[in-house]
């Protein structure tokens, strides 16, 4: 099974989110906007945009970021950071940012780590326990055929299609993810979430319910953050 939990219990987190989202998807929009700010010979750019489309963000908003990014309007230069680290009962963890302040962010990744029994590591200490792939999400419906999208996401380029409760997980090399991203939605299928991940390779079993408790607690601290842009981990947290 797929790492990805049910729709609903993502679109509820994105939700209760959703003025944070507006900031984490503005920075990539205007990061990604410094190689170019048309979305057709751009395509971290266009995966950027929808993201943001998809949270119902205001075009004015999308342009605004397109601007600054381009160097049409001043705005903020944002440099690209990660971390790696323990939780408790080691699972391995690895945060992605993208900020204005490097010590800030640093400062901040750091006490949230040590204030939830975590420990933030060197470079690569966690690393070579994941993969790094694209991840397509498709929500299951009943007149999509299990072969047919197999197939299909497989002709595009895609790894892999794993089959979840209520979702088709595809996942792809990070080269080919913008490629099998786009031949899936011109095929007439509804992405729900698309990412470039770190995928586990090795999983952590948690049981005890106080892990289970201050890893979360550790996790949403990290999420919460307008810097921190994505969270990692190599376990399966209830959600």
């Amino acid at each position: 099974m797929g790492r990805h939990g049910t729709i609903a219990g993502r679109k509820s987190a994105q939700d209760a989110r959703r003025a944070a989202m507006f900031t984490k998807y503005t920075r990539q929009i205007i990061v990604a906007a410094k190689d170019g700010g048309d979305p057709d010979f751009n395509p971290s750019l266009r995966v950027a945009i929808d993201k943001a489309k998809g949270i119902g963000m205001p075009n004015d908003n999308i342009n605004r970021a397109i601007k600054k990014g381009t160097g049409e309007l001043a705005g903020e230069s944002y440099e690209e950071l990660s971390f790696e680290g323990y939780g408790t009962s080691g699972v391995a963890i690895i945060v992605e940012a993208l900020t204005d302040n490097k010590n800030r962010t640093a400062a901040f990744v750091r006490s949230i780590f040590d204030k939830n029994g975590g420990n933030l590591g060197t470079p690569g200490c966690v690393s070579y326990m994941f993969d790094r792939k694209g991840v397509i999400v498709v929500e299951k419906t009943d007149d999509i055929d299990e072969d047919t999208i197999t197939m299909d996401a497989l002709d595009a380029g895609a790894e892999d299609l794993i089959v979840n409760e209520d979702n088709y997980e595809i996942r792809t090399e990070p080269s080919d993810y913008t490629t099998v991203l786009e031949a899936v939605k011109a095929a007439g299928y509804e992405v729900v979430e698309s990412e470039i991940e770190f995928i586990p390779s090795m999983e952590a079993n948690v049981t005890d319910e106080s892990a289970i408790k201050s890893l979360n607690k550790l996790i949403n601290a990290l999420e919460d953050n307008d810097d921190v842009q994505n969270v990692h981990y190599n376990c399966t947290l209830p959600e």
